[in-house]
């Protein structure tokens, strides 16, 4: 079997600094906003694409665990969105269409569009009540954030699976909710 001559732990340690320099960038006062718009709302819909959407379903999952009611955008089971609700869209470009028609119809529905992304700028950001930036390279992103040395999206997508994971532990500590009560939220027929 040949070596790899090093190169897994220099690429990891590539991805490690890449995720480090994102989160350096980022502050408890720029959170606040996307934590208050969930704590705020009668409900979460959840809605993003590909490997993005990856790391939001599993932000829903974890909102369902608190004890929120959580719906994530394409289940058939998802009901009507309305006044009192909030739209969290998570779009590293913030220019996808058809996230972008969505949150138009969410918002005419009355709900809040609570917006993460890698941009300054874009068509989602304009729609948003509330944005959030990671500032972590994106497919097809445009603006200031930490350049990256791996494929299309990965950074972004990385950085918000591990931001939701954080956000996730705010959310308890200030609920008050304790990993056991999370635990007996999980689904118990597996």
């Amino acid at each position: 079997m040949e070596q790899n001559g090093g190169q897994f732990e220099k690429l990891a340690d590539v991805a490690l600094q890449e995720l480090r320099r994102v989160f350096d960038k980022m502050n408890g006062e720029e959170v606040e906003p996307f934590l208050q718009e969930i704590l705020n709302a009668r409900r979460v819909f959840l809605l993003s694409a590909g490997r993005e959407g990856l790391a939001t379903r599993a932000f829903a999952m974890r909102l369902m665990h608190l004890g929120f009611r959580a719906y994530w955008i394409w289940d058939d089971t998802t009901p009507a969105i309305g006044p009192g609700d909030v739209l969290l869209c998570a779009s590293g470009s913030g220019d996808t269409g058809h996230e972008l028609y969505i949150c138009r119809r969410a918002r005419e529905a009355g709900a809040r569009i609570l917006l993460v992304t890698a941009c300054d700028t874009g068509s989602a950001r304009q729609l948003a009540d509330t944005a959030l930036k990671i500032p972590a390279a994106a497919y097809r992103a445009q603006g200031d954030f930490v350049p990256t040395q791996q494929c299309m999206g990965n950074l972004f997508e990385q950085a918000l699976f591990l931001f939701f994971d954080v956000a996730s532990m705010l959310l308890a500590q200030r609920m008050g909710v304790t990993p056991q009560q999370m635990e007996q939220r999980h689904r118990n027929v597996e």
